[in-house]
């Protein structure tokens, strides 16, 4: 069993960590601050300090990362962190980041989304060394998925976190070579903006869904007053709404919704 560090904040970082540590010696987290949030603004943990708190992980949540930062480890694994890793911590050990998508394709901060979005059919997990330059380190190990018409991002990111704790195991146990990744077909996740919420339906059916599929069950595509989480294009290829959410209401059918208003 190796003893490893774990950066992560986000549910997919949270959801590796928990993964992690069924097969390794997780001896830090490092995860970002806590913020206030809900109606009453009290301070929250972030996903990966709810799992490590519950795992018994010892926490530490650094404003900012620098020399000052102390690794108990040589192997230092990033999933969803967050925060940018300095150079003088990354000639520290062996730094490793989970990256859901095929680098060098959807380098960035949603690829899981920008893929969904783009109508991929395949994507996949990228394990790589963490250098300066954004998702462009050296490749140490990669696997492809199929991506189902009805598969959202929930379902994505749960079959890549599955896919990254395999492939964790086998890179840290066995330490392949690491190969450099092409600068040929790269593409950039950008972060998701309010603009890229809202539908259109003037746009194509499909383009509208697949939105849709990128956005859910943690974002939510916008129509009008409406967040729609769920969609298909209809036998008449019309974009048809499955499960919506009107402001300050509750998920409900699209057609429970229709009824409400006559």
């Amino acid at each position: 069993m190796a003893s490893v560090t774990v950066a992560a904040t986000a549910p997919f970082g949270a959801d590796v960590l928990e993964r992690l540590a069924q097969h390794h010696d997780v001896e830090l987290l490092l995860t970002r601050p806590d913020k206030p949030r809900g109606r009453g603004r009290t301070l929250q943990p972030t996903p990966a300090k709810q799992v490590a708190e519950r795992l018994g992980i010892r926490v530490e949540q650094p404003q900012k990362l620098d020399a000052t930062v102390d690794i108990p480890t040589e192997v230092t694994v990033v999933c969803a962190y967050g925060l940018l890793i300095p150079e003088s911590l990354l000639q520290r050990g062996l730094w490793l980041n989970v990256h859901p998508s095929l680098l060098p394709r959807w380098r960035g901060a949603a690829p899981v989304e920008r893929a969904l979005m783009a109508g991929d059919t395949t994507t996949g997990v990228t394990i790589h060394e963490t250098i300066k330059e954004l998702d462009a380190g050296p490749i140490a190990a990669q696997e492809a998925f199929e991506v189902a018409d009805e598969d959202d991002a929930g379902a994505v990111y749960a079959r890549s976190a599955e896919l990254a704790a395999r492939l964790l195991d086998d890179v840290i146990a066995h330490r392949p070579e690491f190969t450099l990744q092409p600068e040929e077909g790269a593409t950039y996740a950008e972060k998701i903006t309010p603009a890229d919420r809202e539908l259109d339906l003037t746009r194509d059916a499909r383009e509208n869904v697949n939105k849709v599929r990128a956005l859910s069950p943690h974002i939510g595509a916008r129509l009008a007053d409406l967040i729609v989480w769920r969609a298909r294009v209809s036998d008449d290829g019309v974009f048809d709404p499955v499960e919506v959410q009107p402001a300050g209401g509750r998920r409900m059918s699209y057609d429970a919704y229709l009824r409400g208003r006559r």
